[in-house]
């Protein structure tokens, strides 16, 4: 039966029509994948789901689609704001969620991504990340249905809900695995299976470790199954193989499942480790950006107000591609994380010194003007050190040098820091160390606290606040990590959890302080003066046309090294972004303003103009941040 037939005929005709407009990139996208015949018969499995799923689809989000196709630029606009956070450290369960809402919107907020809700297996789940059901949510969360109530009302607060889709692994509990050991041919041929370690072993040779303290190697031999099955991330956490085109329409069906429940955003997890070729890392392989492309197309036909998200923590060189480079150009994901620029931040943080910074961001290409960087500071992860070595070379550094520096620093071994993580997954064959903290840590501010030094606390507020100028003066969508609105503290028991105990990552995971979120309210408390900096930071720029997302920043050459300059042109005006990431007082010459035509300026962030003294230079105090407009 044809899942159409019920609906009405204008209804019928609109779906024939974007079914004729994105067909051709969904069938670009699976000829670049499997063979012709094969491409072809999958490619019609998959219009008959998104029939289905459009047929299914409720009424209020039919409505969203139409507005979201009207206006395609809606999360690009410059008063969208991101918040992430988990949803039982935030508010304890999706009823608790939906009554924190009034929250969100006081700090700003229109995009709420929940860290992984949907069911994971018992036990050790990699936070979430190994997930044994993707159609159930986590008992303790609550249940679809309430996903579904969370979503419309967030929906009707003008706050799109963001959910992960793990797609490079399941839980070895899962339907698919547990039929694979069980014999079943088809669903072992959904993983990566080996009777022997000889493919293991010649993958390995190029392979790197993702965790290599609690899970070396990237395969694990599985009594039940008789055989060695591909586990990149974890033994537990078994890959998908996406040579196998059931996979592809498998997945394609949970995500109009999740569409249809009312998420708007999906976090492609892991995406960059989905293909596997021998003699390489397996990582950013092009299959990748092909099986981005024709979900993406499947979804403008059956539920286009939903956008992909790409996570994509990799080099500088293989970051743009995740947003669309040649032919792929503006047709895979519709958002990327920018982890050049929260690693640059954290590196002018630790130098006082933007030469570096300069380099690398002026390096990078353009993006689609249709797609947007989603901009942080922190995240839920460890950060790592994605400093690339030609940029590095090319300012009289070492890559290697670099990252050793960065790790000593914010993980309190070099003299003199201020940052005070914890190493994660240290590997001795490559000298990487990883940090893991929240934000206030990292900053300075956990130690200023409780050290009772004024001075130290007003330097270690002026870095959180600045790295967020930044992260909200880039363009794109910038999300605030849970807590950092607040200033939240790391979490000094995060060990005491069972199965978090091998885990530092949890450390900058805290459950939200209620103390600390009322205290917000209270003048001159921390949690006051830091989330008041984020409301005016996120209001001055909800109202600057030239933080649309289509804006490119343009990275200047620097006045002073420690002081980066940002321009984004639009056709209403220029707006100049200068960041003094020193600790002391630092000049800009005015001649510099005058070639740009802001001669006569406003500082928008203090409302105020900035005085030309003697010299002609402008004075930028320590860590300050402004944000310059033609008077």
């Amino acid at each position: 039966m044809n899942p159409l037939s019920g609906l009405s005929g204008d209804r019928r005709e609109l779906f024939e029509i974007r079914v004729q407009r994105w067909r051709p990139d969904l069938r670009e996208g699976l000829l670049d994948l499997y063979p012709e015949a094969v491409a072809a018969t999958l490619e019609e499995r998959l219009i008959e789901l998104a029939a289905r799923a459009y047929a299914e689809r409720p009424d209020d989000l039919h409505h969203l689609d139409l507005v979201r196709t009207l206006t395609p630029d809606w999360f690009q606009q410059p008063g969208m704001l991101g918040y992430a956070a988990y949803a039982d450290r935030f508010a304890g369960s999706l009823t608790g969620v939906a009554d924190e809402i009034h929250y969100l919107r006081e700090l700003g907020v229109g995009y709420l991504h929940l860290m992984p809700l949907l069911r994971p297996r018992d036990g050790d789940s990699d936070g979430g990340y190994a997930v044994a059901d993707y159609r159930e949510v986590r008992a303790d969360l609550g249940t679809v249905d309430d996903l579904r109530k969370l979503a419309f009302e967030l929906r009707e607060q003008g706050i799109s809900l963001v959910l992960d889709l793990v797609l490079n692994h399941v839980a070895r509990e899962h339907e698919w695995a547990v039929r694979a050991r069980a014999g079943e041919p088809t669903y072992r041929d959904y993983f990566h299976v080996y009777p022997d370690r000889t493919e293991p072993d010649a993958y390995e040779r190029t392979l790197p470790e993702v965790f290599p303290d609690f899970a070396p190697g990237n395969f694990t031999h599985d009594p039940e199954l008789d055989a060695w099955v591909w586990t990149t991330f974890n033994d537990f956490q078994w890959d998908v193989n996406w040579t196998n085109p059931d996979v592809f329409a498998e997945y394609a069906d949970i995500v109009l499942f999740l569409a249809n429940a009312g998420v708007e955003v999906l976090r492609l997890d892991a995406i960059a480790f989905l293909w596997k070729r021998l003699g390489t890392n397996c990582q950013n392989q092009p299959e990748v950006h092909s099986i981005a492309q024709a979900l993406r197309a499947l979804i403008r036909i059956a539920c286009p107000a939903v956008l992909l998200k790409a996570e994509a923590i990799v080099a500088p060189d293989d970051l743009v591609h995740y947003l669309g480079r040649g032919r792929h150009h503006g047709k895979v994901s519709d958002l990327a994380y920018h982890n050049t620029l929260m690693v640059q931040i954290w590196s002018m943080l630790a130098t006082q010194d933007v030469t570096l910074a300069v380099r690398a961001l002026q390096e990078l290409p353009s993006v689609p003007i249709t797609t947007a960087w989603i901009c942080y500071l922190r995240c839920h992860d460890d950060i790592g050190w994605a400093i690339d070595d030609t940029d590095a070379a090319a300012v009289g550094l070492t890559g290697y040098g670099h990252r050793t520096f960065l790790s000593d620093f914010y993980t309190g071994a070099f003299p003199g820091t201020f940052g005070h993580g914890l190493v994660f997954q240290a590997n001795p064959a490559t000298g990487d160390r990883r940090v893991s903290g929240m934000t206030a840590a990292l900053v300075g501010l956990d130690d200023a606290r409780s050290g009772g030094d004024p001075l130290a606390l007003d330097l270690a507020i002026a870095r959180l606040v600045l790295g967020y100028a930044l992260v909200l003066g880039w363009g794109g969508v910038p999300v605030i990590w849970m807590g950092d609105e607040l200033a939240l503290p790391d979490d000094p028991r995060w060990a005491d959890e069972p199965g978090h105990e091998g885990d530092n990552r949890w450390t900058h995971r805290p459950r939200m302080d209620r103390a600390a979120q009322a205290r917000r309210a209270e003048p001159g408390t921390v949690e006051q003066r830091v989330f008041a900096a984020m409301r005016h930071l996120a209001a001055t720029r909800a109202v600057l046309p030239m933080m649309h997302a289509a804006t490119q920043s343009q990275v200047l050459e620097p006045a002073d090294p420690g002081i980066l300059p940002v321009l984004r042109r639009h056709p209403e005006g220029v707006l100049l972004e200068l960041y003094n990431v020193t600790g002391s007082r630092r000049a800009w010459p005015a001649y510099r303003l005058e070639q740009l035509g802001l001669g006569r300026h406003r500082d928008v962030l203090s409302g105020s103009d900035l005085p030309v003294d003697v010299d002609a230079n402008i004075w930028l105090a320590p860590y300050q941040a402004v944000w310059l407009l033609a008077r």
